[in-house]
Parts: C-alpha cells; structure tokens; sequence
C-alpha cells in the first residue's frame, strides 16, 4: 500500500503530488482516526479537488440568471462511490433567502410541501413545490427547532422555547408529547424522527436554554441525553445519557442502528428492540485542507450513506464513516432532508437561506 498521509495541515499540497495509482486507495486519516478520505486514480482523472475546499467559488451567482455550467463544481467527489447518488445535470439551487437562522426541513408528501424553522424569529416557513412560494407557515412557533412527519402524516416539531415536543394534529389542536423526565423540565429537545413501531424518538441538548432567542438562560435540570416515547402509552424513557451535546439523528435505512450528532463528531448506536448497545464513534471528519467538519442535522439515504449538515456545506459519509461526498455552500449548513415525489430531492437548510439538489438515489425514510 501506498504512504498514508499523515500531516493534516498540508493535505492540500500532498493531494496535487500524489502520483495516482490505479489498484490501490491512498487513505487520509482523520486527527482520530474515526474516519477516512480515500482518493482513487479515477476520481483524479474526473475532477480536480480545489486548493481551498471550503470555500464556495466567489464567482457563482445565486440568483439563477446566469446558468452554472454541468457539473456544478460545488458538488465535490471524494470518492467515486459518490457518483452514484448524483444526477449529472443537476445544480445546486437557492430556493429562499431572508431567514435568521435556518433548521429542521420536513417534506409533507401529501402537501407537496417543505416546513422549516427559522428559530430567532419564532415561526416555521413552508415552501410550496408547485409554484415555488414560500409562506409562514405557523407563527409563533415556540422557537421550534427539528420538524418531522409521522406515519399517520401529523407534523411534529421539537420546541426551545416551550422545552418540549409537539404533534400538530389533523383538526389543529396540538398534543404535548413530551416536556419532562422523572419530574424534570427537558432541556430544549433539538431534532426528532419516527420508528414504524410508532415511537418518536428525539435528542435534548442544552442550546436552546441559554437565552439566545428572548428572556434570560434558564437552568438545565436534566443531563443531556437521547430519549424515546413509546407511541402505545406515552412512556419516555432515556436511551442514552452517554453524550455531550446531543444534536441531529437518524436510523439507518433498515431501522438497525441509530446515527446521533454529538459534540462535533457523530455517533452511532446498534438497535436492540427499544433499547441501544454498542455505542461507538462512527465519523470525526477532518477535511483534506486540514479543516474540521462537525455535522449537525443529519439522514440517511437509501445506500446508507449519511448526509450531514456540515462545513463547508453538506458532508457525506458512507456506511463505513468514510467522507465520499461534500456539497459547498456560502452559508453554514444546518440540517438536511430528502423529500420531493421521488424523495429525491436534498434540502439544505442554510443559516439565511434554503437550497436544494436532485439526486439519483432516494432518501431512507419519509422526512
């Protein structure tokens, strides 16, 4: 095997001065060594990594009145595994600028919609599929942060400001699933996602105490911790305490293993019924021009690849944790959603704005 590259802080050069070999992969270790970059002669001869891979080509004008050329260089392959789930002819798009802060994309099938939250503002948008209009869709909307949708298609949303998560139901009365363990206020639930067994399950970070909205911080009475509800009583339960500051989730397409952001790394758990063993770190991404990449939202798509909100944009890992993908954006990506008819379609939920992307392959799961 070829020399592993080593020093972080000049991967850029020693990226132009690999020699490409055509049997074998040459592996850039992360700092940790969680996660690796593989390089295939291949992806040398289709595209050239740029010098500085995280930042976005000044050049490139978002309004869409001046087409980008195919394929959209901001659609960096890392390895060639990636090509699988892009459609050649298909460029990054701005779909909504104007936002303060961006998070928790939901596609509602039925609607054709896209829901998202704008958390400083306290108000979900919505953007609507057939003519591209986007609206305020609930306002206020407790500071929300994650949204998802249900198999029965109920929205729900995890609050910071009302420390909570909540079922939107379909007469428009809302349900308060959880807003407390043993007696204890939650933190402020941050993402959330639905198992066919009809649990949600959700993360409870400490952001969205600190006073960073309106009114002073208020006090964490809980450790931060992953929960569970059960979906026939109501019951919820911790499914791990074992993490620093939990944020976005996701299962693996088969409902196998739990994928959870934490702390800038990500983590993952197998899925044993209702309960989680074999916690382990599956990714702690160094880029190759030595930057670092801490995901934030994240889902699978239908290979198991994971899709994470992340700098400089969007980062994807295989099921291995190895990075084989990234999408650049001017703004700091926080989470991701595949939806659209063919669920095809990636939403990228971006500080002030909302971008999207077709791809070739479908997202995992329903939102």
């Amino acid at each position: 095997m070829n020399k592993k590259i080593t020093d972080m802080n000049s991967n850029a050069d020693q990226l132009k001065s690999i020699t490409p070999d055509p049997t074998r992969r040459r592996l850039i270790k992360t700092i940790t060594g969680a996660a690796v970059l593989p390089l295939f002669s291949d992806l040398a001869r289709s595209q050239t990594i740029p010098d500085d891979i995280s930042t976005v080509a000044s050049s490139r004008d978002w309004s869409g009145n001046n087409p980008i050329r195919y394929p959209d260089p901001d659609i960096i392959t890392l390895d060639p595994s990636f090509r699988r789930c892009l459609q050649f002819n298909s460029p990054i798009l701005r779909l909504h600028t104007g936002t303060l802060w961006a998070e928790g994309p939901a596609w509602n099938g039925v609607g054709r919609f896209l829901v998202w939250s704008d958390i400083p503002n306290n108000q979900q948008m919505r953007w609507i599929e057939d003519d591209a209009r986007v609206t305020s869709f609930r306002s206020p909307s407790g500071n929300s942060n994650g949204n998802t949708f249900d198999f029965q298609g109920r929205q729900l949303s995890a609050e910071h400001g009302g420390r909570r998560v909540v079922r939107y139901e379909q007469n428009g009365s809302i349900t308060v699933i959880a807003d407390s363990y043993d007696g204890k206020r939650l933190n402020s639930p941050n993402d959330l996602v639905v198992h066919p067994d009809g649990s949600i399950w959700f993360t409870d970070p400490t952001f969205g105490i600190r006073g960073l909205y309106e009114g002073n911080p208020a006090e964490s009475e809980l450790k931060e911790a992953v929960y569970r509800v059960d979906g026939s009583n109501g019951r919820i339960e911790v499914l791990t305490d074992e993490v620093g500051q939990p944020n976005g989730l996701c299962f693996s397409p088969d409902y196998s293993r739990l994928y959870v952001a934490d702390s800038g790394q990500t983590k993952v758990w197998d899925i044993d019924g209702t309960r989680l063993r074999n916690g382990r770190t599956f990714a702690q991404v160094t880029l190759p021009d030595g930057g670092r990449s801490a995901p934030d939202g994240i889902r699978c798509d239908s290979f198991g690849n994971v899709w994470a909100g992340a700098n400089p944009g969007v980062m994807v890992l295989s099921p291995e944790g190895d990075p084989i993908g990234m999408i650049r954006l001017p703004e700091i990506c926080a989470n991701v959603c595949f939806g659209g008819p063919k669920r095809n379609r990636l939403f990228m939920t971006a500080s002030q704005s909302l971008y999207s992307l077709y791809l070739a392959i479908p997202g995992a799961h329903i939102c």
